[in-house]
């Protein structure tokens, strides 16, 4: 019994009867072939297709038409627009460099004008009372000639327009002598300008430079010599202090916090926090007796590193609202959307997913996790691995749970710094589908133009804990007890200059 061949196959032997080498050579190394391809390579070598391989006629007659006219139509669009782009960058391009040379045309046209005529107003001094003296002796002469009739006025007119001449030629070459004198001149400062700047930025670092010298104090742990540095917080200008891994004790820290005059009530008050980031926890902050004061300075480490996540998500969200409504973006901003679509793993480059998910996590409900999953930072997680909001990881670098189950691999997701974990964290709210009816509660809010209250969004976050809606409870009372709503309008002191302490 003959087999039945495919339209492929019918094609691949149509191929060999006509000895075509291009499908030969592409079957010999293996490479599969579409049947559309072998089609175009068969016509490309102008073998004529019998109607009876036609698999379908209304498939290659119509539908394929139809999507290649479609396919060509979207290709001639994208191609209109680029070039429609190219056209507009050119015009814009040229319009500024013409706009910009004819503005120094007019700039050189006056200075030369202008020098033009100071060099020669600079020359009639010069000339003194010799050629004063010169010309009066001369005229006098002459006009005595003439009153005397001693000299003809036809040579007398010769002898006036002569010296005239003489005159305007040496006003002129003398002009002409300083003018170029001057631009030699201006060349040479010109020149000699980059030197002098250079002498005088170097004094200027290397006083900035000194600075650090209260980096060395601040090293010391005795909280009585880290106060040199501290008092320069007094000052109006704020500075972003980032205290990294010093070991720092509960007292120092606490020290610190009165030096730079950093308390919770002006905080609740004002709605400003100084941009004080801590690396890590005292490791005896447990050891605190006063259960208020351990609380407040959990918050007050916690509190400035929610804030400034934050903000930055804020300028993100603003710059993307801007992106999204102009007609041409540069390559620098397509470059941008790209990344944030990446870190907010957005799928097809759906710009107001982005926006739902480039938002902020109320400064209540993070300060309440926070506590709630580092037992408000001293649990072992959060000394140890700067974990403060309990995320497990089955591959990267973690810590293991010393009452996890045999059974089970989670561990809980450690980080270099504090600032860290509360990047992730918040990615995670944003990103991960768990977490999805809290976005689309807080873009509710957004539509309404209402503020963003971590109570009306605590609700949605039952599967952040195993234990569901107990969890939720829990964290509406940390807020409730503690006044946490009182920091969700708090934003950062503009900072001038930021100040690294290096360990």
């Amino acid at each position: 019994m003959k087999k039945k061949l495919s339209y492929r196959d019918k094609l691949l032997e149509l191929a060999n009867i006509y000895d075509v080498k291009e499908v030969k050579d592409y079957v010999r190394s293996r490479k599969n072939l579409t049947t559309g391809q072998i089609e175009l390579i068969l016509r490309k070598n102008k073998i004529i297709i019998p109607k009876d391989f036609k698999s379908s006629f209304i498939k290659d007659n119509f539908i394929k038409p139809y999507v290649k006219a479609k396919s060509d139509l979207v290709e001639f669009k994208e191609e209109t627009i680029k070039d429609k782009n190219r056209l507009i960058r050119r015009a814009e391009n040229f319009k500024h460099d013409t706009s910009r040379k004819f503005h120094e045309i007019i700039k050189s046209f006056w200075k030369t004008l202008g020098t033009a005529g100071i060099n020669f107003l600079n020359i009639l001094p010069k000339l003194g009372k010799a050629v004063y003296l010169f010309l009066g002796n001369i005229f006098t002469d002459v006009f005595n000639g003439i009153y005397n009739q001693q000299l003809d006025p036809k040579k007398a007119k010769n002898v006036i327009i002569g010296i005239v001449t003489v005159v305007v030629i040496t006003t002129i070459a003398f002009s002409g002598k300083n003018y170029f004198d001057n631009i030699e001149a201006e060349k040479i400062v010109e020149l000699k300008k980059p030197e002098i700047k250079k002498e005088i930025k170097k004094p200027e670092i290397k006083k900035e430079i000194k600075k650090p010298e209260i980096k060395k104090e601040a090293k010391k742990p005795e909280a009585k010599k880290e106060i040199k540095p501290k008092k320069e917080a007094k000052k109006k200008d704020v500075n972003d202090v980032i205290l990294p891994n010093l070991n720092l004790k509960t007292e120092t820290v606490l020290s610190l916090f009165k030096d730079v005059e950093y308390d919770l009530g002006k905080v609740r008050t004002q709605k400003l926090v100084k941009p004080i980031y801590f690396t890590q926890f005292p490791r005896d902050l447990d050891a605190l007796q006063n259960s208020k004061l351990k609380k407040e300075t959990f918050i007050k480490i916690v509190l400035p590193l929610i804030v400034a996540e934050n903000e930055k998500i804020l300028a993100d969200r603003k710059k993307l609202t801007i992106l999204s409504t102009k007609k041409y973006t540069t390559d620098l901003e397509k470059q941008w959307i790209r990344q944030k679509l990446l870190e907010y793993k957005v799928k097809k480059g759906d710009l107001n997913e982005l926006l739902i998910r480039m938002d902020v996590i109320p400064t209540s409900i993070a300060l309440a996790q926070a506590a709630k999953e580092s037992g408000w930072g001293t649990s072992r997680f959060a000394l140890e691995g700067n974990a403060i909001f309990g995320q497990w990881t089955w591959s990267g670098q973690g810590i293991a749970p010393l009452d996890r189950d045999s059974n089970k691999k989670h561990k809980i997701l450690k980080f270099p710094i504090l600032r860290a974990s509360v990047k992730a964290y918040q990615n995670n709210l944003n990103t991960h589908k768990s977490y999805s009816k809290f976005r689309e509660k807080r873009s509710i809010l957004r539509g309404k133009n209402k503020k963003i209250v971590g109570l009306e969004l605590t609700n949605t976050l039952n599967n952040y804990a195993q234990t569901g809606s107990e969890y939720t409870d829990t964290l509406n009372q940390i807020i409730k007890q503690n006044r946490l709503t009182d920091f969700e309008p708090v934003r950062l002191v503009n900072s001038v200059k930021k100040i690294e302490l290096s360990s």
